[in-house]
Order: structure tokens, then sequence, then C-alpha cells
């Protein structure tokens, strides 16, 4: 069996910075890698823990398209992904693009690499060139959120055919803003709730009116990296950015953030909440570290399990103590994405540049804390 404290490390041919975990796998620890390479073909790597051999099985697929910037995973269906991606047309000009597929079991049997089958490619044209970034909603199998420049856009897959267009457009108002730098869907208020970070600021944004709800101003003293909502507690919200700094939000009361931590000693690039355990988020860094933190007083359970048949005459639970929880040094260059398992709720993977994807666990003895 895997040992907890031990890290299972799996190297790529290329640099990469795109990890997403196959969400709507509950069963297997697996994750979704893409490369990032000008000289030769990128590849979409879904790798899958074996616990009882401590090693990494892999499937790969051809992206032939070009660069992966971003991937995502679908909430629903285990064979479906998208990617953000520069194509490098025969002119040699750069333009970057977003399309959904889904893999496949086609293999070519030279190279043992199967086959990605396009399902659509979303239109940006009339958008701008910059792509962040492209979601699936939390629920909704079809639907899907992308960021260009700084518009944000809505799509529905039953619609297309070959190509997509927006269903719904939202941009920020007013000449020489910033480029949104990230988008996520919220969670939670019937999920038609969008946030986006352009610069240093946050808003959010209600799909059905694309009006503004919500806005942080400055929230990071530089530019904000990403974002993740608390899926288990309303209104919470973590982002992170170029100053260092990891900072939790109540999205009704703005003007402050209820928490900041200044652990990483360069720019944060990605910050996570835990699926099922909210007190446990993970942040990465190009210091070439990931922190497992605390967040406890802030989460849906402050004060951990609680067992409704404990007696009266017990003692309360101690509260949990926000602070860094584990610091992860396995990787030598920046880690640009972590991201928690969606089979095991102690497991998640980091990505670093030089293509390095490590497999972690939470420490056994804050494991316990939390279910004793």
């Amino acid at each position: 069996m895997l040992d907890e404290e031990t890290p299972v490390i799996y190297g790529l041919e290329f640099q990469a910075r795109a990890l997403a975990a196959q969400l709507a796998e509950t069963e297997a620890v697996r994750f979704y890698v893409g490369t990032q390479s000008l000289k030769f073909d990128n590849q979409v790597h879904r790798l899958e823990l074996d616990e009882e051999n401590n090693m990494i099985k892999r499937e790969v697929f051809h992206h032939g398209d070009g660069e992966i910037w971003h991937i995502s995973a679908s909430p629903t269906d285990k064979n479906v992904i998208s990617t953000v991606y520069n194509h490098i047309s025969p002119e040699k000009s750069c333009t970057k693009h977003t399309a959904v597929w889904r893999t496949s079991d086609e293999m070519n049997p030279t190279t043992e690499i199967r086959n990605l089958k396009l399902l659509t490619k979303l239109n940006t044209s009339s958008m701008g060139d910059d792509i962040k970034c492209t979601h699936f909603h939390p629920t909704e199998e079809n639907k899907l959120l992308t960021v260009v420049d700084g518009t944000f856009a809505i799509w529905d897959l039953n619609a297309a055919g070959g190509s997509c267009d927006a269903t719904t457009k939202g941009a920020i108002e007013g000449k020489g803003q910033p480029k949104f730098s990230t988008a996520k869907w919220n969670p939670h208020q019937g999920k038609s709730h969008v946030a986006t970070a352009n610069d240093m600021f946050i808003r959010g944004w209600d799909t059905r009116t694309n009006q503004e709800a919500w806005l942080i101003e400055s929230a990071h003293n530089q530019l904000v990296r990403d974002i993740d909502f608390n899926p288990n507690k309303q209104y919470f919200l973590a982002s992170c950015g170029d100053d260092g700094n990891s900072k939790f939000w109540d999205i009704r009361k703005t003007k402050v953030p209820v928490v900041t931590r200044a652990d990483h000693s360069h720019w944060v690039w990605c910050v996570r909440f835990n699926h099922f355990h909210d007190q446990l988020v993970l942040t990465s860094s190009t210091d070439s570290r990931v922190i497992l933190l605390s967040a406890a007083s802030i989460s849906s359970e402050p004060f951990g399990h609680i067992v409704e048949e404990e007696s009266a005459n017990e003692d309360k639970p101690v509260p949990l103590k926000d602070g860094v929880l584990a610091l992860y040094e396995e990787h030598e260059d920046s880690v640009y994405a972590v991201e928690w398992s969606s089979g095991d709720p102690w497991t998640f993977a980091s990505l670093s540049y030089d293509g390095r994807l490590i497999i972690n666990q939470v420490p056994k003895s804050e494991k316990y804390k939390l279910l004793l």
C-alpha cells in the first residue's frame, strides 16, 4: 500500500503547466496533465495512482493542435476534457484557441499514443486573443465558462456543431481595463454566478443578467493569479497572487480579507479548497513549494468532526488551529498547478514546469485531527 509520507513522482518528457483532476471519477485517483512543447506534438496524459504498487499508470493522448496552457475535466463524463492551447500556423503565426475533446481508445500501435476526438471548438474570434481558461459548469455537463481578454463567455454545447458560439457574454466596462487573468464558477447561489480576476480586482457576476454582483478592490497588491470558492460554505472565496499572499474573503464584506497568509517567498499561482474537508487548502508557487494550510476558523466545520452522540458532560472539541500543516519541497521548478483528487479526499497532485508531477497525501496526524 501507498506510504502516506512518501510522494509518488511521474516525469513527463516535455514542460507542463496544465493539470486537472478527473472530476467524474470517484473510485480511482486520476489526473489529466497537458504538455507545452513548441518543437514536438503535445500530449494529454491521464494518470492513475496504483496504491497497491506505489506507482502511476498512464494513458497518453495525442494533442497535435498546440501547446496546452489550461486543461479542465467534465464533472459528469469521465472521457471529456477541454483545453486552451497555442496553435502555430504553417505561416508561423501563433494564435490561442479553446476546444472540447473526448478521449479515445484508438491507439497508434507504434507510438502507444491514443487519439483525442474533437467535439467542438469554442468560437472566441470576436472576443480577443488571450484565452486564459475554460471551465465546465459544476453540474450542467453541456455548459462551459471561458475568459478571453476582458470578456467572459458562457457556452452551451447542445447548440454546437463543429464550432460553438457563446450564448452569454459579459465584459468589464470602460477602456484600458486590464485583461482577465482567471475565472471560476460559483458552486453556490444556484450555480448561476461566476467570479473573475483582472489585475488586482476580483469581481462576481450574475450570468442571468451579466451584471456585476460584487467587487473586491485591491484584493492583492499585485496581479491576482487564481481564485477558488469554498465548496461547502457559501460566500467564502480564496485568492492568491504575485504579492506572495493567499487571502480568504467573505464576498458579503469585501473591504478586507477575513484571513491573510504570507507563506510563500514568490508568486502564488494556485489555491485549492479540499472538496470534502474545506479546512484543508493547498497553495503552489514559483518558489517551487506546495503548502498545505488549515483554514479551520472560516470552514464549514470549525470544530472538526463532531459526533452527535457525544455526552453532554464531555468537553467541547478543541477548535483546529489555522496555519501551515505541511510543506512539500520535492519540486525543483515553478509549481504552476495543484489539484485535489476527486476519488480520495486525502490525495492531491502538483505539477511543476519541468514536467514533474508529484502525488502526495495529507499527513496521517492531520487526517486524524479531522476525523476524531
